[in-house]
C-alpha cells in the first residue's frame, strides 16, 4: 500500500506513524505552572537530539485546539524534568496520561513520588532510575495553518541516575535498566531480549 499524507486525515498519519517509528522511548514529563501546582504525563516522540550541548526534544500536541498543560508550563516557567519508564513504573505512567483537569496533580494520581530537582523547580519522580533536569532552550511550533505540535527542546543541566544500573559508573547498563518502549495503539515493549554488535574499524 502506498499513502500520501497529504491525502489523510490527521489520525490516519498518526496511527501510520506510531505503528512503523517503534518502539519510541518514553518522557514521563514533569513541570510546575507559576503557581506551583505540578503536572506529570507521558509523551513518546521524544529522543535525544544532541550530546554537546546537551539537548534533548519532546513533542507536546495541542487537546482540542489548545496547548496542553506540559507544553504551558514550560513556556511560563523555562524548566521541566525527563523521567525515563521502566517497567515498575508502566501501570502509573499510563495512569498519568488520563485527561485530567489542571488543578489535579497526576503524581497523586498515578500513585508516584515527587522529590525535589537540584537545579530546576519541577520535581523528578522517585520511581525512576534516570532523571534529566532540562532548561527550555526553545520550542519549535509545527503546523501549517494552525499550531498543532510543540517541540519542546530543553538542555540538560543535571542528570541522576541509580547506581543499581550503571555498575562500572560510565555506562547504564540496559538489562538491569528495564527500559518500556512505546509501539502503536495501545501497545508497549519491553527491552529485554538484547542482542550486542560492535561498531567495525575500516
Amino acid at each position: 500500500m502506498i499513502f500520501d499524507p497529504d491525502d489523510m486525515t490527521p489520525q490516519g498519519r498518526y496511527f501510520l506513524m506510531i505503528g512503523a517509528i517503534v518502539p519510541r522511548p518514553i518522557a514521563l514529563v514533569s513541570t510546575i505552572n507559576a503557581d506551583g501546582k505540578t503536572n506529570l504525563a507521558p509523551f513518546s516522540f521524544f529522543n535525544g537530539l544532541s550530546s554537546t550541548p546537551p539537548i534533548l526534544g519532546v513533542s507536546v500536541g495541542t487537546k482540542r485546539g489548545k496547548i496542553k498543560d506540559t507544553w504551558r508550563n514550560a513556556e511560563e516557567t523555562g524548566e521541566f524534568v525527563v523521567n525515563v519508564v521502566t517497567e515498575s513504573i508502566t501501570d502509573p505512567m499510563v495512569q498519568a496520561s488520563a485527561d485530567y483537569p489542571p488543578e489535579v496533580s497526576e503524581f497523586g494520581a498515578a500513585g508516584l513520588t515527587p522529590i525535589p530537582s537540584d537545579l530546576v523547580a519541577p520535581p523528578r519522580v522517585k520511581e525512576s532510575p534516570v532523571h534529566f533536569e532540562c532548561r527550555l532552550e526553545g520550542i519549535v511550533e509545527l503546523g501549517d495553518e494552525e499550531v498543532t505540535t510543540g517541540l519542546l527542546l530543553g538542555r540538560i543541566v543535571r542528570i541522576h541516575v541509580d547506581d543499581e544500573i550503571i555498575p562500572d559508573g560510565t555506562h547504564i547498563d540496559p538489562v538491569r535498566l528495564k527500559a518500556v518502549g512505546r509501539m502503536g495503539r495501545h501497545w508497549y515493549s519491553r527491552t529485554r531480549e538484547l542482542f550486542e554488535k560492535e561498531r567495525p574499524e575500516v
